[in-house]
């Protein structure tokens, strides 16, 4: 693992700016990795198509918990359609299908693009980026269902 990524994701772990509930918040969804225990409850609070506020509550390991922050530092100010975006681009950056001027939009989220070479933590950085993207598709409770053949453990 690079130096980089062990700062990023240690900052977001040890001092997360966003793991606060939000009061009033006008989307509010919970996504679970229930091979592992990720769980977290995102929630935003929203100025007609702009989040002008979002906050998660929740456990889980190291790298669950960093994504979700720096993914609501990005989407923070953001309107839903950019949100979306970006979450569709950070979710092909741990596919290895996005374009290196794609990942430079993530900001310090790209710090998590090696986690596509830890199969069993892929499910846990994307938690929250699939959470967001359910809460704006209409959705209910999002839950990771690994794959039954891939046993996995989250722990960090």
């Amino acid at each position: 693992m690079n130096t980089f990524y062990n700062e990023i994701l240690t900052e977001h772990n040890m001092n997360p700016y966003h793991k606060v509930p939000i009061e009033n918040a006008d989307l509010v969804l919970e996504g679970v990795n229930p091979s592992c225990g990720d769980d977290i409850v995102l929630s935003l609070r929203m100025d007609g198509d702009t989040i002008i506020e979002g906050g998660y509550t929740g456990d889980g390991c190291a790298v669950s918990q960093a994504s979700a922050d720096m993914m609501l530092d990005l989407v923070i100010g953001k309107t839903k359609d950019e949100a979306l975006r970006l979450a569709d681009i950070f979710v092909r950056m741990i596919k290895g299908e996005a374009s290196e001027e794609e990942i430079e939009q993530l900001e310090e989220a790209s710090s998590l693009r090696d986690v596509s070479h830890m199969p069993a933590r892929v499910k846990c950085a994307v938690l929250g980026w699939h959470t967001i993207e359910q809460m704006f598709a209409g959705g209910q409770k999002q839950s990771l269902i690994p794959d039954a053949d891939k046993p996995e453990v989250c722990h960090m």
